[in-house]
């Protein structure tokens, strides 16, 4: 069985890896690609890219399964803290994992859309437009209806982190709060749109600091060779 040194160094790599790839899909081939407002340059962009859009669609999926096994790894450093709170930390991250995969659906029903042997063939350039945009504005949506347990995990996280002798408790309480922005966020994607662009950066800011120096400190533990010890259970 692995000890908590080598399950540290396994749980920040597969942060890691949430962290990298969610990053490269999200923040650069959807921010470069996609516009949301405009039907023609976006389907342009993916014409131009396709290579570029496809490699996002695998990081997200890698990223996925990356975050689908992270809680499993931090499950072993923390059940004897409270095995309850990592149970519905695993639960949160199974539920949300499994949204995002089906959502993934909507990311490559472009490339169908736009394969010239497929359906470009024989829908007009103007259907064709507005139906990749469709797509993408569901994958979208899919994506916030996930945010609500991706947000929900991080209150038992936070809650084993700052419970634990062996991290520091400002991680955990960045995790803690971390969950009820993610939670305001998705409140405010959902009822305030036209307001929810302009404030979601910093309203998920504490999630951000809180998941970033919890996977540091992770990887450092396990570097160090630190055994991450647990408290007994509450």
């Amino acid at each position: 069985m692995l000890n908590n040194k080598r399950m540290a160094l396994i749980a920040g790599t597969l942060y890691l890896t949430v962290i990298i790839c969610g990053i490269f899909a999200e923040k650069y081939v959807r921010f470069t690609l996609v516009n949301l407002t405009n039907a023609a340059e976006t389907v342009r962009n993916i014409k131009d890219n396709e290579m570029l859009f496809r490699m996002g669609f695998v990081a997200d999926l890698i990223m996925q399964l990356a975050y689908f096994l992270l809680p499993m790894a931090l499950y072993q450093l923390f059940k004897k803290t409270s095995r309850a709170m990592a149970g519905l930390m695993v639960l949160s991250v199974t539920v949300a994992v499994a949204i995002m995969c089906i959502n993934m659906l909507n990311h490559y029903a472009p490339l169908l859309l736009l394969n010239p042997n497929g359906y470009s063939a024989s829908y007009g350039a103007e259907q064709i437009n507005s139906s990749v945009l469709f797509y993408l504005e569901m994958h979208n949506k899919g994506y916030h209806i996930a945010q609500l347990f991706f947000g929900l995990w991080l209150l038992p996280l936070g809650y084993l982190v700052f419970k634990s002798d062996r991290f520091p408790k400002i991680i955990g309480i960045f995790l803690i709060v971390g969950c009820f922005s993610y939670l305001l966020d998705f409140m405010f994607y959902f009822l305030l749109p036209e307001k929810s662009s302009a404030l979601s950066e910093y309203i998920t800011a504490p999630a951000d600091l809180g998941e970033f120096s919890l996977c540091l400190y992770l990887l450092i533990q396990g570097a160090k060779g630190t055994k991450v010890n647990n408290q007994k259970k509450s």
